[in-house]
């Protein structure tokens, strides 16, 4: 029995045995479309809104239109966060916790639903342009999970230009099909969402769509009208080379939204923009891409959080994000705590969904979102590479395991210290066992063999 047979018979079946109902959203609409925009490696400092001295015009257009999630957890790492989008669970309970890299045949389970299989459920039209990073083969592709149609790329990292993984592998396709094309990532992403919308899309279904943009992430290979705006403004070459790989991704942004209200689709879409995880310090090539690639001595901005990609510290996993939904919610700061896990769910119960899959985790967090009710209960677990954490708020516990030293815990208050400075282990110890004593439980969830390769 292939993967197709294998998803839809499971998704058939969890949906009339094991969905578990979820409450209706409040609002008598009709059913919005979904434009959910991830960027690859972009830190807290490096979106406008938040501060930068990155220009992203379009971007913070939506923070200021839409509602700012200030909280919105994800994985430290891209293939982690992005199997946690999909399936609305932690991504260790699959073993990933780290990207999947090289010739790796991991994937997602096929005993687990996604988020574009039970949007099918409610004829929806789905549609996937950019990364993938969940397997790297195409019979493990877009497709496979419920992707109507996909471009792009299946690997994690690849050439702007010639669209290769680092080690030459190829990974540019169509619909799972391998394809040769000339351009940049990112314009190619671009308009291959914007002509699917003219030309492909179905205008008796509602419709969702991912763009899953390569920029900021390196190779960084942008050309010099990206680069001029900051030539005064910053002296770094390599951080210049982010600057333009963002403004780059932003003027793109831009180009979809305009698209959008050409259509006149603008009026019942929703958009969420979101990075995938924190931003990474530097990167060293050696010898990937056949040494054609310079090193970057310094990449993103998580500032004022703490630490980089690949950690349990914030600055790794609480990510710029945002939801913009015309004349259905209104701008605010939203300072409630989320967690990636709970988008599907939210996604699946504004698209009418009336049960979930039995193995989603997250929660409807539209309310909260809308209204910003608070939400009661709310744990969030993330489990990286050799750390894990427990955020309850404003509490955050982080185990790091090492393998010839102590494990060691640390407690933090993020409400009063959001930078992670201030260990609180000692001081407040009935806290700081409580919180170990949940975070062993999720523990004890997960897949008991993990990936633990580095992208």
């Amino acid at each position: 029995m292939n993967r197709l047979i294998i998803s839809s018979f499971v998704l058939v079946n969890s949906f009339l045995s094991f969905g578990q109902s979820i409450e209706k959203s409040n609002d008598s609409h009709k059913k919005p479309n979904f434009v959910v925009i991830v960027a690859d490696d972009a830190g807290w400092n490096d979106v406008g809104y938040n501060g930068s001295e990155i220009h992203t015009p379009n971007i913070d257009w939506l923070a200021k239109n839409g509602t700012q999630l200030n909280r919105l957890y994800a994985a430290p790492t891209c293939s982690p966060s992005r199997a946690s989008f999909f399936t609305g669970r932690p991504s260790s309970r699959m073993g990933i916790v780290a990207p999947i890299s090289d010739k790796s045949n991991l994937s997602l389970p096929n005993d687990v639903i996604t988020l574009p299989q039970a949007l099918h459920q409610q004829n929806y039209q789905t549609a996937l342009f950019g990364k993938w990073h969940l397997g790297l083969n195409p019979s493990s592709g877009p497709k496979a999970y419920g992707f109507d149609y996909s471009y792009g790329f299946l690997h994690g990292q690849i050439d702007q230009y010639s669209h290769e993984y680092k080690n030459g592998d190829p990974s540019w396709h169509r619909n799972g099909v391998f394809i040769t094309e000339k351009g940049h990532v990112t314009d190619l992403v671009e308009k291959e969402a914007i002509n699917w919308l003219k030309t492909q899309r179905n205008s008796d279904q509602n419709f969702y769509i991912q763009l899953s943009y390569s920029a900021p992430h390196f190779p960084l290979q942008e050309e010099d009208k990206w680069k001029k705006p900051y030539l005064k403004t910053i002296k770094n070459n390599s951080r210049r080379d982010f600057a333009a790989a963002m403004s780059h991704l932003d003027y793109s942004i831009g180009q979809v939204l305009k698209a959008l209200k050409k259509q006149h689709l603008d009026q019942n879409t929703i958009v969420i923009f979101m990075s995938d995880n924190g931003a990474m310090d530097k990167w060293i090539p050696g010898n990937q891409y056949q040494r054609r690639h310079a090193a970057n001595d310094v990449l993103g901005s998580n500032y004022p959080l703490r630490d980089w990609k690949t950690t349990n510290y914030e600055g790794a996993v609480r990510v710029p994000a945002i939801v913009y939904w015309k004349n259905k919610i209104d701008h605010s700061l939203n300072q409630n705590y989320f967690s990636v896990n709970d988008l599907m769910p939210t996604i699946l119960t504004l698209a009418g969904a009336k049960t979930i899959p039995a193995t989603v985790e997250g929660k409807n967090i539209w309310n909260a979102i809308k209204n910003n009710d608070s939400i009661p209960n709310q744990q969030i677990y993330i489990r990286g590479h050799l750390q894990e954490s427990i955020i309850e708020k404003p509490w955050k516990l982080i185990r790091t395991r090492h393998k010839n030293a102590p494990t060691v815990f640390e407690l933090f208050n993020l409400e009063k210290d959001p930078e992670e400075k201030e260990n609180l282990m000692q001081s407040h110890p009935n806290i700081a066992t409580k919180l170990q004593q949940d975070l062993e439980i999720q523990f004890s969830k997960d897949a008991k063999e993990v990936n633990l390769g580095i992208e």
